[in-house]
């Protein structure tokens, strides 16, 4: 895998990363499942990550848009 090539995909699990984790903190529905099925400490960390999470979002969404005004290309090509 060249440099070229993760360039091109790290962005993309950074916006997952960040999407996953703040449509899950989000939602009342599944956050109520979290405190059903998750122990405490686990629930608090995944409250801690909130602000991880909304950066994440956020700067993937930017890197993954500059990747392809910039260059062009897409995954296909």
């Amino acid at each position: 895998m060249s440099i070229h090539t993760l360039d091109l995909i790290f962005p993309g699990f950074v916006f997952a990363y960040g999407a996953l984790i703040t449509l899950v903190l989000s939602a009342p529905r599944l956050m109520a499942l979290a405190e059903e099925r998750l122990p405490r400490e686990m629930k608090k960390q995944l409250e801690a990550h909130r602000w991880l999470a909304l950066f994440c979002l956020i700067i993937g969404a930017i890197w993954s848009l500059q990747n392809l005004w910039l260059r062009g290309e897409t995954f296909l090509g």
